[in-house]
């Protein structure tokens, strides 16, 4: 790959499928050599890509640096063309939620929802998850022998999208539609078609929003629909962008948490022969795993509500910044020798999960879900390997969500 150019001066540096296909290369060429760089992303957004583990931490912890939602979609309106399905009012509202807001309205809304993901409350679900888990390790059992199963769609998909749903009250017949609807909005791409995935899933929870008032049950989306109710201004807009953001970082995180982590194990034999011998390295195995091929690439927008310095490089007011997590978590300043797998290593203060008060609430639900995974995958598959079919991997073309297409493995 050509060097990057260092001057923060020089036209915008225009990202291609490089930055889905093999983010790590390119974000290390980065971080050498222009670890602040003003980019256009696939989407045609311009804003300063931050790669430095130093200046990432600081970006996501910095006032300075607006999430409101309101603000992200000023400076989009004067980057984008009129009718670009990315400024439509339901693609717009999904981004409205409690990620995308700034004190003290951020406080309000995650202390709504700040019960349902204690460490208590994970643990409580714990054995739920570990139902649904051997559920679907008796399936993918039923493979025929010498023929490869898709580790991301028989287990890493289906088990955290079954978990939230059951948790927001959400029927198992409507999961594959979230599903879909999940990947077209957190898509990179150009030609997705966001603006009809947005219309329906803003249609399906405004329905559920109105089932769960008329017919509430013990379920994390009543409980919020009854607090609105109540006059904690939690309004019908916010109830619906709150379902979206449990949807999908309440499941997709962990779908590539889980993916990303196998593949990982499998392509260092030796780091899996590691944790096999000796299962009490799993919650530190499942730490390193979030650094070293995390589940989010680029932390969502932030907008600076003044002229400020990052990483020596001036970034106007209303710059949009953005934070790549993947970028941090392999800074050799941070962790040594980044780019190997290393179960043993303590990655404590990675970013996987961001920094700040927007660190991920979700957080304790999605390594649970890891560790339940990946102890049981490895006890009831121990010959597991990658596939016949595993070739080159296939990444979805999201700059946000960095996960797997398809694992194919063979479960020996």
């Amino acid at each position: 790959m050509p060097a990057v150019p260092p001057a923060p001066d020089l036209a915008p540096l225009v990202l291609g499928q490089d930055v889905f296909d093999d983010p790590h290369r390119l974000v290390a060429a980065l971080r050498h050599e222009s670890p602040v760089r003003e980019v256009t992303t696939p989407r045609g957004i311009t804003g300063w890509l931050v790669t430095r583990y130093d200046d990432c931490r600081t970006a996501l912890n910095d006032s300075r640096l607006l999430k409101d939602s309101k603000a992200v979609t000023e400076v989009l309106g004067r980057q984008m063309v009129s009718g670009s399905p990315y400024l439509h009012a339901s693609a717009r509202l999904l981004e409205s939620h409690m990620l995308n807001t700034d004190f003290p309205d951020h406080t309000r809304l995650r202390a709504l929802v700040n019960k349902a993901f204690t460490p208590g409350t994970v643990a409580r679900l714990r054995p739920r998850i570990e139902e649904i888990t051997d559920g679907l390790l008796d399936a993918m059992a039923e493979t025929p022998a010498g023929s490869d199963v898709d580790l991301v769609k028989a287990l890493a998909q289906p088990l955290p999208i079954a978990v939230i749903c059951e948790l927001l009250g959400i029927d198992a017949a409507d999961r594959h539609r979230l599903v879909e609807w999940t990947r077209v909005i957190v898509s990179s791409a150009p030609g997705a078609d966001l603006l009809k995935a947005s219309d329906d899933i803003v249609a399906y929870l405004d329905g559920l929003i109105e089932r769960k008032r008329t017919d509430p049950a013990d379920d994390l989306m009543s409980a919020l629909v009854q607090v609105s109710d109540q006059g904690d201004r939690l309004s019908r807009d916010e109830l619906i962008a709150m379902g979206v953001l449990m949807v999908i970082a309440g499941h997709d995180t962990t779908v590539n948490l889980i993916g990303n982590g196998v593949f990982a194990l499998l392509s260092a034999p030796e780091q899996l022969g590691l944790l096999c011998a000796d299962p009490s390295l799993l919650p530190g195995a499942v730490e390193e795993l979030l650094r070293y091929d995390g589940p989010v690439h680029v932390a969502t927008h932030r907008v600076a509500a003044e002229p400020l310095e990052l990483g020596g490089v001036r970034i106007p007011e209303g710059g949009l910044v953005m934070v790549s997590l993947l970028a941090a978590n392999r800074d050799e300043e941070r962790f040594q020798d980044p780019d190997r797998l290393d179960i043993k290593r303590d990655p404590k203060g990675h970013l996987a999960f961001g920094h700040g008060i927007h660190y991920c609430l979700g957080a304790p639900l999605a390594r649970t879900e890891a560790r339940i995974v990946l102890e049981r995958l490895l006890i009831r598959f121990p010959a597991l390997r990658l596939g016949e079919g595993s070739g080159e991997p296939s990444w979805y073309p999201s700059l946000l969500i960095h996960g797997l297409v398809t694992l194919p493995v063979r479960l020996g």
